[in-house]
């Protein structure tokens, strides 16, 4: 059975794509951002909640605050993108339930009131979103280099507030001479499907 989406598509969004490694230095505007959230808003959140939240890292200070707190491998990628967000989860996201979730505004404090719930359901939905954020990316026909090797409650000081927890770092665009690694293997279809 093949798929209605069309064969280039898959490939730029899946096959082919890969994450970069280096970047051109041709700029990532601000309307490609708003056309990307646009697109990826879209993808589902449990109850809709979308936690996910966007710090882009324009001003050279601020990328130099970044960098201090890349791992070693990842600090050359992040000081050269044109364009690094960081991917966050707002622990406060209940706060927009009422107009995110209409129909059970109660929602905000009789599922949500909880901070120890919150926290474990916007690491979750927003790791949801960070993935269609990737692909979002992708759509636009940019690369994307997400990382996780950071300290992570470093970024948390530095760029967010104790209700924001960080989950990864993402490069973004034109890919650059030898930007990518060979491709890794991947797992078949019955490695990972089974059926009962």
């Amino acid at each position: 059975m093949s798929l209605v989406l069309d064969a280039a598509a898959q490939d730029l969004l899946f096959r082919e794509a890969r994450t970069a490694n280096t970047f051109t230095d041709e700029p990532v505007t601000d309307a490609q951002v708003q056309a990307i959230y646009d697109l990826v808003k879209y993808g589902p959140t449990s109850m809709n909640q979308s936690p996910l939240r966007v710090t882009l890292v324009r001003s050279a200070e601020a990328r130099e605050r970044l960098v201090q707190h890349m791992a070693e491998g990842n600090q050359k990628k992040t000081a050269t993108a044109p364009l690094v967000a960081i991917l966050s989860a707002d622990n406060e996201f209940h706060e927009e339930l009422p107009a995110l979730f209409p129909h059970f505004p109660q929602a905000k404090d009789a599922v949500f009131g909880d901070r120890v719930v919150r926290e474990g359901s916007a690491a979750l939905n927003a790791s949801l979103q960070a993935a269609y954020f990737i692909i979002g990316v992708r759509a636009a026909g940019l690369a994307a280099g997400p990382m996780t090797g950071l300290d992570l409650e470093g970024v948390r000081k530095e760029f967010l507030d104790d209700d924001h927890t960080p989950l990864m770092v993402v490069n973004i665009g034109k890919p650059g001479e030898d930007a990518w690694f060979p491709r890794s293997p991947r797992l078949e279809f019955d490695q990972v499907v089974t059926t009962v």
